[in-house]
Parts: structure tokens; C-alpha cells; sequence
């Protein structure tokens, strides 16, 4: 069994181990996809982020 998640009317993640929310929509995997130190396409992905500017580098400072 994985640990699934849904999100309440507030927007807030509601953990469980069912396949469905009581809405009978499906729920989403609260577990991170999986991690590969030979990741064949590192470089492409780098690449278009720099390109679109979604790199942690080039976001602004957050303001505490």
C-alpha cells in the first residue's frame, strides 16, 4: 500500500491509503518520483529551465 493523497474544499492535503477520495475522484501518490544518478536526460531538462528562467538561481529573493 502507498500513501495517496486529495485535497479538501480548502485546498489542504487529506492523507490516505484508498485509491479514490469519498468524491470517487482518484487520488495522487504523496511519495516523490523516483531518483536516478544515470538520468539520461539531466541535461535537456537544465536546459529548458534556464531557457524559461525556472531555475532556483534566476527566482528572486524571497522577502521573510
Amino acid at each position: 500500500m502507498y500513501l495517496m493523497y486529495h485535497l479538501d474544499q480548502d485546498g489542504n492535503r487529506v492523507y490516505t491509503l484508498d485509491k479514490n477520495d469519498p468524491a470517487g475522484k482518484p487520488t495522487v501518490s504523496a511519495h516523490p518520483a523516483r531518483f536516478s544518478p544515470e538520468d539520461k536526460y539531466s541535461r535537456q531538462r537544465i536546459t529548458i529551465k534556464k531557457r524559461f528562467g525556472l531555475l532556483l538561481t534566476q527566482q528572486p529573493e524571497p522577502v521573510y
